[in-house]
């Protein structure tokens, strides 16, 4: 009998302790091999799509929401800025491009972003089908979009107000059209709606629209009760005179009205009382990076941050977490080390009879020394295979949940640390059995078979 044989009969000896020892280092092994797998995806993600973006200008708030929100689109934007405000600033020489976003409806999920049609270039975005829209109401979706909602060339539908499809109000009025579909990029534009920022703007205005007037009758209603005559005697003369009054009062306030009306349908579609969420900006040279954020943040009403500095600043936020969970693995995996190696000292005690037998029918030292190395190593190599498995399943439950949430993939099966973990799990399994082997190599024949 080989071996190999004898070692599986061994691990099979004792089915309890053997599936200890694999599951606290397959344990170790799949933490371990998991926070590979995600930090690396994570970083992928994070950095493809800053696009080159240098610096995103937005409504004063929390920097690093401000780049989830324009960036990545992860996250609630900290308001909105005047358009007017956002072109004086393009205006310096300082800035090479700057792509203007309007945010704040969706579809599915999926956010409807007003831009220019520079924005897809960031992304190095290719279409599909069709063509890039050219008027108001035309859009053009990504490539997971397509897939997720089933929109085609031609299709029509209505976005919602807000990013969450239930909460938000309809946009009912106004209806999109398909009019491109890109292909996919593996950046944050596979999971967008593309159109122009008028079509935003017109949207929004006749939200506020049908607001105002469901408040002004609101407040009319409230007039008219407060009016209700009370049945005091006036006289007729007064009361016509106040009849009269009325009659002027509303007829200049109707004139007025009207006249508001008419100007505020004629008025010219002016920047003045525009808005946008935000602008990514590119420099033209590094001395942007030095000026450009403190002069906006100090002179203007908007604010400045950096992807850059930002990224890093998360990087060292996940890092301390990451670092404390890899310590965590690791000492698993040191404690699977002593058990398994409790677990082959103790087994030798027990076998010192067999391991004699295998002595004297012309088994030689180093069988035995290979013997109990082997049984070590087996055990660490099943751990470290069970350990993947439980890693990669662990990848598709944190997937899934980015996948519905987020719209980001972070499905990732191979990487060139599973190689390295493979070798140190070997070793980390031959140094375990090698005290024990050492004592197998050095069994009594004479002195075990004669007790």
């Amino acid at each position: 009998m080989n071996i190999f044989s004898l070692n599986r009969k061994q691990i099979k000896a004792k089915p309890l302790s053997s599936i200890l020892n694999i599951f606290l280092f397959a344990t170790g092994v799949a933490i371990i091999s998991f926070l590979f797998l995600t930090t690396e995806k994570i970083e992928n993600q994070l950095n493809n799509n800053v696009a080159g973006i240098d610096l995103v200008v937005g409504a004063k708030g929390s920097p690093l929401q401000l780049i989830l929100a324009g960036i990545y689109h992860i996250d609630h934007p900290t308001g909105n800025i005047q358009y007017k405000e956002a072109l004086e600033l393009t205006k310096n020489p300082l800035i090479k491009q700057a792509v203007p976003l309007a945010l704040g409806d969706s579809y599915r999920g999926f956010r409807i972003v007003g831009t220019d049609q520079t924005f897809p270039e960031l992304y190095h975005g290719q279409l599909k089908e069709g063509m890039l829209w050219k008027t108001d109401f035309e859009a053009n979706i990504g490539s997971k979009v397509a897939e997720k909602t089933g929109l085609k060339i031609g299709d029509s539908f209505t976005g919602v107000h807000g990013f969450i499809e239930e909460a938000g109000h309809a946009h009912d009025e106004h209806e999109y059209i398909v009019t491109g579909i890109f292909e996919e990029t593996g950046t944050v534009l596979d999971q967008l709606i593309l159109t122009n920022i008028a079509s935003v703007w017109k949207i929004h205005e006749h939200h506020h629209e049908h607001h105002d007037d469901e408040h002004i009758e609101s407040e009319n209603a409230h007039v008219t009760e407060a009016e209700e005559p009370h049945g005091h005697p006036h006289d007729q003369t007064h009361a016509d005179e106040h009849e009269h009054g009325h009659a002027d009062e509303h007829g200049h306030a109707d004139a007025d009205a009207d006249a508001h009306e008419q100007d505020h349908e004629h008025a010219p579609d002016s920047a003045d009382d525009k808005e946008i969420t935000l602008l990514l900006v590119k420099y033209t040279n590094p001395m942007g990076a030095i000026t450009l954020p403190r002069l906006v943040n100090s002179s203007t009403n908007m604010q400045a941050a950096s992807p850059a500095l930002e990224i890093n600043r998360l990087y060292s936020l996940m890092g301390v977490g990451v670092h404390t969970i890899r310590l965590i693995a690791g000492f698993i995996i040191i404690i699977s080390a002593f058990s398994i190696f409790i677990s082959l000292l103790n087994s030798l005690k027990e076998r010192r009879y067999e391991l004699a037998l295998i002595r004297s029918m012309g088994g030689n030292r180093n069988k035995l020394f290979s013997l109990v190395i082997l049984e070590g190593i087996s055990i660490a190599f099943i751990g470290y295979l069970l350990g993947l498995v439980l890693s990669r399943l662990g990848m598709l439950l944190v997937s899934y949940y980015t996948e519905t949430n987020y719209h980001y993939s972070l499905q990732h099966w191979f990487n060139i640390n599973d190689f390295y973990f493979l070798f140190v799990s070997l070793i980390i399994g031959l140094l375990s059995a090698l005290i024990p082997a050492i004592k197998a190599m050095r069994t009594d024949i004479s002195k075990t078979l004669s007790e």
